[in-house]
């Protein structure tokens, strides 16, 4: 599998996604900056974490226009898988290529911790290899995590099996004291309707390397090779 990591002005984990879909799971990867129309003949599109322009106005707002992401949203639009997590996630609903839109926290503070949270679905790239009951335990970093979306497309999302992810406890069990920004219904991570594009707030990445302690996120991206290079 061939990945593209985009790389916009304030990106800050496109080298920890670099290190791990080569270091960890031996796959090309190349790096595509914001202003680029060539996507590269890539398989994949990720779309790290950190600071695009600065969150100036709101995050993800000013990147969504970057040259880059003309060629990201008609590479969705055919059916490419793209993934953006944490600021990735936030460009993703403000492209359109995903529902809903990322508010501020709750508690008006970035939050910088390890959450819990499980998968609801394994009809997706990438949570087919997650059992259903597993708790993962998933660093998340963010100002803007809080995920909404209006009555009709939260009816949407859970008729269509689009919720990937949501916060819980240790112990699996999806409460309001485990939601750790306000996100309506505990979600984590959403996909859209075609499943070919994905979007999480919490960092995998961070999570996906033995020598970190913690390899909790590794199942979610040892889930998209198996399907990819189905």
């Amino acid at each position: 599998m061939k990945v593209g990591v985009v790389v916009f002005p304030g990106s800050n984990c496109d080298q920890d996604l670099i290190y791990v879909f080569d270091k960890i799971l031996g796959q090309e990867v190349v790096p595509l900056w914001h202003k680029d129309h060539d996507l590269q003949n890539v398989d994949f599109i990720a779309l790290p974490g950190g600071f695009s322009f600065g969150d100036y106005l709101r995050s993800g707002a000013i990147a969504r226009f970057s040259p880059i992401m003309q060629e990201v949203i008609a590479f969705a639009n055919k059916g490419g898988y793209v993934m953006g997590i944490c600021n990735g996630f936030q460009i993703l609903t403000e492209a359109g290529l995903l529902p809903g839109g990322l508010l501020h926290n709750t508690n008006r503070k970035f939050i910088c911790k390890n959450v819990y949270l499980k998968a609801q679905t394994q009809n997706s790239l990438v949570t087919s290899a997650i059992a259903p009951n597993q708790v993962l335990n998933i660093p998340i970093a963010h100002g803007e995590g809080n995920f909404y979306a209006h009555a009709d497309e939260l009816k949407r999302l859970n008729d269509h099996d689009q919720v990937l992810f949501r916060y819980c406890d240790a112990s699996g069990n999806i409460t309001e004291e485990a939601n750790p920004n306000g996100s309506i219904e505990n979600i984590a991570g959403v996909c859209n309707a075609g499943r070919n594009v994905f979007g999480m707030m919490p960092h995998p990445e961070r999570a996906a390397d033995a020598i970190l302690g913690n390899q909790d996120g590794l199942p979610l991206f040892e889930s998209i090779l198996k399907m990819v290079n189905a």
